[in-house]
């Protein structure tokens, strides 16, 4: 029988994630304290059980589909983990009882006159001529040429961005790494055209925002969605995925999708390909790369024609 309250094992767990360097704040933290607090409250004596984990996971979720269930779910396990390594007696339910917490929805895949009419209609912002509209059309045209993420983008540097050289470097990225981006000399070109409009606005400093919309304002990551989402509408741009509209990051999938269709016309060992891809892109796994190419019909089926090999293979070996 455990000692202690669950809430008390809460605090010690994440204490424990916060001196290993983890976010000891945070919605799973949230997540974790309400379980605390329900168990407690339970009237249960003694170890967790799988039906109180089931019982908190869909009684006190918002949604009431599988997935949300899932993913309370997926939140409790490290800590049930936590706790089994004190208490032996610990059950947790046993892993996608509910399905997979995440279903990765099909993006849409720009065409090139779709992203030629988005830049176009960046142009056309407000102050004609000025740095608003240069800056936004250089961030997007640079997420649909490179596969970087937002974030990614809106965090350049001055210093970061070597057109010498045609390369980026791209620091503390998502997980936490660094990496370099080489530069098509198109793209160096179009970031070039965009460096002198700024330079007639403001002094170039190493450490200061590489993409300003104003002498005095960074992109801000709210501003670039709001703009985005007017130039979607004024492009007139039709979602063809799985999603309602167009989204910024379906750049990125375009821009995977595209590379790999390229490779593959070109009769690349796409393997050895999607590896550099993966890094390329900042993935941490190149699991994360190979999902792409569910994003167009004739990359999948090449997926599909590839596993087929790849089992008709083994099959023969054993």
């Amino acid at each position: 029988m455990m000692s202690i309250t669950m809430t008390a094992q809460v605090e010690a767990y994440l204490a424990e994630r916060t001196s290993l360097g983890f976010r000891g704040d945070g919605p799973n933290a949230s997540q974790l304290r309400s379980f605390g607090s329900f168990f407690d409250s339970s009237g249960h004596q003694g170890s967790l059980t799988s039906d109180l984990a089931i019982e908190w996971a869909k009684g006190h979720a918002r949604g009431s589909e599988p997935r949300a269930w899932a993913r309370r779910l997926d939140i409790l396990r490290p800590f049930a983990a936590y706790l089994l390594r004190e208490d032996p007696a610990t059950e947790f339910p046993q892993a996608q009882i509910f399905g997979r917490s995440q279903r990765r929805a099909t993006p849409h895949i720009y065409t090139e006159d779709e992203i030629s009419a988005l830049l176009a209609a960046a142009r056309r912002l407000d102050p004609e001529g000025g740095l608003r509209p240069a800056a936004f059309e250089a961030f997007y045209g640079l997420i649909a040429a490179t596969g970087l993420r937002v974030s990614e983008a809106i965090k350049l540097r001055c210093a970061d961005v070597d057109l010498g050289s045609r390369c980026l470097t791209v620091r503390m990225t998502k997980f936490s790494k660094s990496r370099h981006v080489p530069l098509h000399a198109t793209v160096a070109v179009a970031l070039a055209d965009y460096l002198g409009m700024r330079d007639r606005f403001l002094p170039r400093v190493a450490e200061d925002p590489f993409f300003v919309s104003t002498p005095s304002r960074s992109l801000k990551k709210r501003a670039v969605h709001w703009t985005f989402q007017k130039l979607r509408d004024e492009a007139a741009i039709v979602a063809r995925g799985a999603y309602r509209n167009v989204r910024i990051h379906d750049l990125r999938h375009t821009f995977i999708c595209r590379r790999i269709q390229r490779w593959q016309a070109e009769g690349v060992d796409i393997d050895n390909a999607i590896a550099a891809l993966s890094t390329y892109v900042g993935h941490a796994k190149v699991s994360d790369t190979y999902w792409y190419l569910t994003g167009i019909p004739d990359l999948m089926a090449t997926a599909g024609n590839r596993f087929e090999s790849f089992a008709f293979g083994e099959a023969v070996h054993d």
